[in-house]
């Protein structure tokens, strides 16, 4: 299977759900920017219109510019109606682990101030159980983030510094990224509420119960799951 050609089925299946007028979540990744170059060309065609949209990252704030969709912020607009965005693995209650491009931070703050929160995936991402392919990403700040590497392991999981080459990785804020391997996890809720309570972690890749729609894209076609 092309994955690519997975991707961009997901993609541009989960754009057609965006309404003119619509304030509207452009996520980031390689899956989500097919959704938003779809969101571009409807803008351009004339079958959308009177949309602002808000980027999750900066990458994906320099494609919308290049791609021409007109864009705002969440001081002007509190509530977005729909977000599209992808994820690193899907679990049977749609939680999610997402932060694979390190923009997790400011994903989960669209996130949790949009009305529809939209999960475009290959099938490859969809999993059992949370944890079994993918580490979860804790975004830390720069100060004192070996402590964070040494509770994470204290709350089992092996922990790595993310690198950009011979760099260690760093965010659209100015920050570090440790990926946190605890393996199959049996209480997401529960480790998402522990990392939550430790100080110098500034995010996790945890998303619990905030999705509502996952489209997956596979070799039998694409599929359009709802929550509940």
């Amino acid at each position: 299977m092309n994955i690519n050609l997975l991707k961009k089925q997901a993609g541009e299946t989960a754009a057609a759900f965006v309404e003119s007028g619509m304030i509207v979540g452009l996520g980031s990744g390689s899956t989500a920017i097919f959704a938003t170059r779809r969101i571009a060309q409807d803008i351009h065609s004339g079958a959308l219109s009177d949309i602002l949209a808000i980027p999750t990252s900066l990458a994906t704030e320099a494609a919308a510019n290049a791609l021409g969709i007109p864009l705002t912020s969440l001081a002007k607009h509190p509530r977005i109606d729909i977000t599209i965005d992808g994820a690193d693995e899907v679990d049977p209650a749609f939680n999610l682990i997402k932060g694979g491009g390190g923009a997790h931070l400011r994903e989960k703050i669209v996130a949790q101030a949009t009305e529809r929160l939209v999960i475009v995936v290959d099938e490859s991402k969809l999993v059992p159980q949370l944890g079994a392919s993918w580490a979860i990403p804790i975004e830390v700040i720069r100060f004192g983030w070996e402590a964070q590497a040494r509770y994470l392991e204290a709350i089992g999981a092996r922990a790595k510094l993310r690198m950009d080459g011979d760099a260690p990785f760093e965010t659209d804020q100015g920050n570090l990224i440790l990926d946190a391997d605890f393996g199959a996890i049996a209480d997401a809720a529960g480790l998402a509420r522990k990392l939550e309570a430790r100080a110098g972690i500034v995010e996790h890749g945890l998303f619990i119960e905030m999705a509502r729609d996952v489209v997956v894209a596979g070799g039998d076609g694409v599929r359009h799951l709802k929550r509940g």
